[in-house]
């Protein structure tokens, strides 16, 4: 029985940190090296992770540079952003790529808080199937009623712990969205 409320425990941990990742995509009006996560270049005919082909620096609050190891992969790394749809334009210098980040407006704003709402909601029924098969794995278990009953309230005392977890993180990031 311990051995469940472990790895749900666990588990649960993984939904919160795979929530922070997705919090971490959704930018706020500042540069964040974390937007350029999922952008893609041909490097050579392979796709590669941007990061692991350029410094990827914060010279102003709105602004990245983005400097490769090898200069001849500038237009490459450029292709790459532009196909990765993350919605910033690159300005190539001939050594670097500067990428500024528009100010946000309210509208943008407003749709980012619905998106990362949509994300803890996400993570919240996570929790929630978590919670599910945790009570499915103590019921198989051949216990008492009683041990069952306070198994059961063990776990709901996990998943109350984690959605308030989830809530604190929205409301972070909700404050962190709509500041100027």
């Amino acid at each position: 029985m311990d051995d469940i409320l472990v790895l749900t425990e666990e588990e649960m941990k993984e939904a919160i940190v795979t929530m922070e990742k997705r919090f971490s995509n959704v930018r706020a009006g500042r540069a964040n090296p974390a937007i350029l996560d999922g952008v893609m270049v041909s490097y050579y005919g392979v796709d590669t992770p941007l990061k692991q082909l350029a410094n990827i620096s914060i010279p102003e609050a709105r602004q990245l540079c983005i400097k490769p190891f090898d200069k001849s992969c500038l237009s490459a790394i450029e292709k790459g952003i532009y196909a990765s749809n993350v919605g910033l334009t690159p300005n190539n210098n001939g050594e670097t790529i500067i990428l500024n980040i528009p100010v946000l407006t309210e509208d943008t704003r407003k749709d980012y808080v619905k998106q990362v709402r949509t994300m803890a909601e996400e993570c919240k029924v996570r929790l929630r199937n978590l919670r599910q098969d945790a009570n499915n794995d103590i019921k198989k278990l051949e216990l008492t009623e009683d041990d069952i009953k306070s198994a059961s309230d063990e776990v709901q005392e996990l998943i109350n712990k984690y959605n308030k977890i989830v809530d604190e993180k929205l409301k972070e990031k909700e404050n962190e969205l709509m500041s100027i």
